[in-house]
């Protein structure tokens, strides 16, 4: 388990990035796989989400998922969709209290949003697609639409780190059509090899942003298998499938 020093400081949030440990699945799946949509035995991950809802203090009901597809769409959670079972989107925010939004993740970078002014909190899940897309822009300027003025505080969680993420010329190529400023998250391998350094692109988005709060849990979930799930450290293994690592965040009634 891990937690944001400047998010810890708020009595009225409960949040945190979970590791891959101390839960109820086997083999690849050893031992927190909290992605319904793996291959994992359905009554071990709802075993693994009973712990994260008691861990985060809400009841299982209220620990909300998404069907991520690395969009660049935010949903509000509110009285009206809460019992929804599960939200097609990237990203969540809210206003309710003891409800955990909760984004899964194996390599793609999660974040956790405080808003203090008006009690807003979110989530995203935020691969390199969404990322490119808007995901985070969106997620700030839903935020923003509440909240003009409110200070935001974000904790960016653990993903794949710079040395563990090689990608092709394509690749780059896809980012440096967008914005030629991109080229400095790029560090290159080979002629056709680069290293995509994904922490530091969020994080400059969210200062363009002008979110000043930021906090980085800085740990490479590629390379720290002992803690983390690996999308890419799977399939490197030969693996059919992979687990995936949950961040939630809730307020509480403190």
């Amino acid at each position: 388990m891990f937690f944001s020093k400047k998010l810890n400081q708020f009595k009225n949030i409960n949040h945190c990035f979970f590791s891959k440990n101390g839960g109820f699945s086997n083999g690849i799946y050893d031992s927190l796989n909290c992605g319904p949509g793996s291959n994992d035995k359905k009554e071990s991950v709802l075993k693994n989400l009973f712990v994260v809802s008691n861990k985060i203090k809400v009841e299982e009901q209220n620990l909300i998922l998404m069907n991520q597809t690395h969009s660049s769409k935010v949903i509000t959670v509110n009285d009206k969709n809460k019992k929804n079972l599960k939200f097609n989107s990237d990203a969540m925010i809210t206003k309710l209290k003891n409800v955990a939004l909760s984004v899964l993740t194996a390599d793609c970078v999660p974040i956790l949003l405080y808003e203090e002014s008006s009690q807003i909190v979110g989530c995203v899940h935020a691969g390199w697609r969404g990322a490119l897309g808007g995901i985070v822009e969106n997620t700030i300027n839903e935020i923003k639409k509440i909240s003009r003025d409110g200070i935001i505080y974000v904790a960016v969680g653990p993903c794949i780190g710079k040395k563990s993420y090689e990608v092709e010329r394509d690749f780059y190529k896809e980012f440096i059509e967008k914005n030629n400023n991109y080229d400095e998250f790029f560090f290159p391998k080979s002629d056709k090899k680069f290293l995509f350094d994904i922490r530091s692109f969020i994080n400059f988005k969210l200062k363009k942003l002008r979110v000043n709060y930021i906090d980085n849990i800085d740990l490479d979930t590629y390379d720290q298998k002992k803690d983390f799930f690996s999308f890419r450290r799977s399939v490197h293994l030969g693996q059919k499938d992979y687990g995936r690592c949950i961040s939630s965040i809730s307020l509480n009634n403190t």
